[in-house]
């Protein structure tokens, strides 16, 4: 029963995945109904459209604070929704770091100032971490946890890891995994990047990690860059993730010296990256590892050059070009965007049955060349220039349209019956 003042939405003539077609009801942030509908407050055709729940990344970099020129919740998150995506959690290796139930809180306010999509946050692992504390706050995990030191974060000690999955899986809490390990040598050029960041150290790490979980706490690894990194982790025993610059970027399309592909871990040579692709089904989740630094960090000397690069606006669009190719299934595209993240997040899914979160993307079914003109993240550049996607017309976030056609609308948070809040608590809230 709809109370009074809520609006009804109406996406008409959905394909839904198998086939069907169907009106969707949306109302209270929520889907109502699918099959034939009668009128709505608002009604969106979607006939020769692809209609995807909306994506949620596990892993990005908001900047804010001190390195607010690089990103800030309102740039970063603008960017995610004109690429399709309605949720993100941010990670902790932030300035200050994450590690802190204050430093939490003072994160989950200035997100909140700013979003425009819902988002999580994460907790950092150090030495002196205060993992109770954070977990109270509302963490959503512990991690990215760094077995391998990258921009803003340092790699934690095996004492430090053994006790963390000890502690978190008291909590039945969840641990994400940033798996490397580094040798020395010159990082003058993104081959040297690679060699000094290999393969074999990154399934070592993951080995390493899987040997000292004694005590059986849930595992996330994040970013793997190679098959043998995949194949590395057993079924069941822990979540994969992959990046969009590891599937579709190889060492071998930049300049040796361009510091735009420098990115922990590294990319591979092009024989690596299709290797990668061919372990697809394999593949739990996509995240996108949204972390941009600016253009003058990334034109300084390459070894002087921070890692990370922007990618949440051009994660589900790159993606969705790959589909228009007939080189991976939509149905994949949604189950490791959306379905598979939401459900290691604990949050209902967006789809497309009644009681499910309304939040969806509308695409064209015609690709477009990626210009970094285009997108909105603070960065102002992308490592994907030139290579095809197809970005999104309209996404919608619990039924309220908050992007369309290069127009942003900020969720309206005063009403009790619009069924949206931003911040996702984690389990361990207030206990």
């Amino acid at each position: 029963m709809l109370e009074k003042g809520q609006e009804i939405l109406v996406l008409r003539d959905v394909l839904i995945p198998g086939g069907r077609v169907a009106d969707i009801t949306i109302s209270n942030g929520q889907v109502m109904h699918a099959g034939a509908a009668g009128k709505g407050d608002l009604e969106i055709s979607c006939r020769g459209k692809f209609v995807l729940p909306a994506g949620t990344d596990l892993h990005v970099h908001m900047r804010d604070g001190p390195q607010k020129e690089k990103e800030t919740w309102e740039s970063g998150t603008k960017s995610a929704i004109a690429g399709g995506v309605t949720v993100v959690v941010d990670q902790p290796n932030t300035i200050p770091p994450l590690t802190t139930s204050d430093l939490i809180r003072d994160r989950v306010m200035l997100a909140e100032s700013q979003a425009y999509t819902r988002f999580a946050i994460n907790g950092g692992v150090t030495s002196d971490a205060d993992l109770i504390g954070m977990w109270r706050a509302g963490i959503f995990a512990f991690g990215e946890t760094f077995a391998g030191p990258s921009s803003y974060g340092e790699a934690v000690s095996s004492s430090v890891l053994r006790y963390t999955m000890e502690q978190v899986a008291g909590w039945d809490g969840l641990m994400t995994i940033h798996a490397e390990q580094v040798t020395e040598g010159p990082d003058r050029t993104l081959a040297d990047h690679d060699h000094l960041r290999p393969v074999s150290g990154e399934v070592r790490a993951i080995q390493d990690v899987l040997t000292m979980n004694t005590h059986g706490c849930n595992l996330h690894f994040c970013h793997l860059s190679s098959a043998d990194a995949i194949r590395a982790i057993p079924g069941g025993g822990a979540s994969r993730e992959v990046t969009p610059h590891h599937l579709f970027l190889s060492y071998e399309l930049f300049d040796p010296e361009d510091a735009q592909g420098k990115v922990n871990p590294p990319l591979r040579s092009e024989k690596v990256r299709q290797e990668l692709f061919s372990c697809w089904d394999q593949i739990d989740i996509i995240g996108s590892d949204h972390a941009p630094h600016t253009r003058a960090e990334k034109g300084k000397e390459f070894e002087l050059a921070p890692s990370g690069i922007p990618g949440v606006e051009t994660m589900i669009p790159l993606l969705m070009g790959r589909v228009l190719e007939k080189k991976v299934s939509l149905a994949d595209v949604i189950a490791k965007t959306s379905i598979r993240p939401s459900d290691i997040l604990g949050i209902t899914k967006a789809g497309f049955s009644p009681g499910d979160r309304a939040d969806f993307a509308i695409y064209p079914d015609t690709l477009t060349r990626i210009s970094a003109d285009n997108l909105h993240s603070a960065a102002g550049w992308s490592p994907y220039e030139g290579m095809t996607a197809v970005f999104p017309e309209k996404t919608i976030l619990g039924g309220t349209v908050v992007f369309d056609s290069g127009e942003f609308f900020k969720p309206d948070l005063s009403e009790d019956y619009s069924g949206i809040r931003l911040w996702i608590q984690g389990r361990g809230y207030s206990l």
